[in-house]
């Protein structure tokens, strides 16, 4: 499924005009006048890429930028303007743009910026669903190897771990192939990225 490019801009002609370029691009557009009409966009949390203007009244589409980087799924932002300058274009990628484009916007550099903002959603989608399924297969455990699992993560050694619990080591192996086989790893390297990933 191809999400929505979300087109922000207040000039009604640019707005309609990119609009109907994205739309051109096989791109479903939800246009908006402002950065206000976008984040009371329903519903709420649908994804997407966003492709504003800098100057617009009210929020502007840096400040836009900036506030959409602060949520914990940050959706990719184009930037586009007609006043381009350094310090704008600094503060965009700064501020996580994908890209930064200048008006009037040509048609590929359009394309591949959204290209580029769509690839960036679905990364986000995969790394959101690793971690779901780390945290699902982490719920598993209990909570004996929960804790040899952390000390697995912290490097310590099967020995080690059996002296810190005052376990036996076979004790100890047979937790850590529980963990094996309930993360689907006897890995370490493994173990320890469904530790930290959640």
């Amino acid at each position: 499924m191809t999400h929505p490019v979300f087109l922000i801009d207040d000039d009604a002609d640019v707005r309609e005009a990119l609009a109907l370029l994205l739309r051109t691009l096989g791109y479903a557009v939800q246009a908006f006048d402002g950065a206000a009409a976008f984040l009371q966009r329903e519903p709420a949390g649908a994804q997407g890429c966003v492709v504003t203007d800098v100057r617009m009244a009210g929020l502007s589409g840096l400040q836009l930028l900036e506030r959409l980087q602060a949520d914990p799924q940050p959706l990719p932002v184009v930037v586009i303007t007609g006043h381009g300058d350094v310090s704008v274009c600094r503060r965009a990628f700064r501020g996580g743009a994908v890209d930064f484009l200048t008006k009037p916007v040509d048609e590929q550099a359009l394309l591949e910026a959204v290209q580029a903002g769509m690839a960036r959603l679905e990364e986000s989608a995969a790394l959101q669903a690793q971690r779901t399924q780390a945290s699902a297969k982490l719920e598993q455990l209990s909570a004996r190897e929960d804790e040899i699992l952390r000390l697995i993560a912290d490097g310590l050694s099967t020995k080690e771990i059996a002296r810190r619990l005052e376990l036996s080591p076979r004790t100890v192996e047979k937790h850590r192939a529980g963990i094996a086989f309930k993360l689907g790893t006897g890995s370490v390297a493994e173990m320890v990225r469904a530790v930290l990933s959640p």
